[in-house]
């Protein structure tokens, strides 16, 4: 009989949730970037690991959870409606990073859903196994924890064992997804997510996190390469210079490094094509 356990990925920007459900799922589903909250929506991965289907919920950073801004403001929908949907929550820690009073007032919050929390150390390749023993020693006693695991989401050490732990807690239950689905998005928005990687790796000193990337043409051709469109959609024309850069250039690297992206991705040759749209831009 099949079974299956839903987890919601959650913790501060650049813990390495992105990096450990693209590890666990095998392929590029969720961007990668050291900018703040490049995960804006709630991304679900899907991992089949024997009968069991695991459900991975990839959450905004929660940097933002005092700041009340709009922009901020969806991103916490994303958060408690993964949240609400997981059976466990799964608090990702930068061990190089770490901070009791921050860890502690997450927890506190995340606690209100009266759900296990798995405390997950990453990035255990860069620091003396002791000093994560002595971390662990702070925490043990905080309420709600119910679990601590050490992992290096880059250096593919401890996934197994943090795989086989929550299928140990998985339950009898038809399969929500089918057994070849990675994602619970497809294809276009994946590649317009390469695009929006793309942008936030290119553009430092000001990032337009509000611009969105919509797909105008995707398009197998007759020797299976794949043609694709994509439309970069401003709310503001200050931005458009700085995304084509000096004479092109910046607009340039966009597209190649996206279209790299794309290429490692779907295994077809890429032809991208880039367009910056402010019609309804101020």
């Amino acid at each position: 009989m099949n079974k299956i356990i839903k987890i919601a990925l959650i913790g501060k920007t650049n813990s390495g949730k992105s990096t450990l459900i693209n590890n666990i799922v095998g392929e590029k589903i969720s961007i990668i970037n050291k900018k703040i909250n490049t995960t804006q929506e709630s991304l679900i991965g899907i991992k089949n690991y024997k009968n069991i289907q695991i459900i991975i919920y990839d959450t905004p950073g929660i940097n933002f959870l005092k700041v009340s801004k709009t922009f901020n403001k969806n991103l916490k929908v994303n958060l408690w409606s993964s949240i609400d949907e997981a059976d466990i929550l799964i608090y990702m820690i930068d061990i190089l990073r770490f901070n009791y009073k921050n860890i502690i007032q997450d927890i506190k919050k995340i606690s209100e859903v009266k759900k296990p929390i798995l405390l997950l150390f990453n990035k255990i390749d860069l620091i003396d196994k002791n000093e994560i023993l002595s971390k662990i020693d702070l925490l043990k006693d905080i309420k709600n924890i119910t679990s601590f695991l050490s992992i290096s989401a880059k250096k593919n050490i401890g996934i197994k064992k943090f795989i086989k732990f929550i299928s140990s807690k998985s339950y009898h239950s038809k399969w929500i997804y089918q057994n070849n689905e990675i994602s619970n998005k497809d294809d276009i928005y994946i590649t317009n997510e390469c695009t929006r990687n793309a942008i936030l790796k290119f553009l430092h000193k000001e990032i337009p996190y509000n611009i969105k990337i919509k797909n105008t043409l995707f398009k197998y051709l007759k020797n299976n390469d794949l043609k694709i469109k994509q439309s970069i959609k401003l709310d503001n024309k200050r931005y458009k210079p700085i995304i084509l850069g000096k004479n092109g250039n910046t607009i340039k690297r966009i597209r190649e490094c996206s279209q790299k992206d794309i290429k490692s991705i779907i295994n077809n040759n890429i032809h991208l094509y880039l367009q910056i749209d402010t019609k309804n831009a101020k």
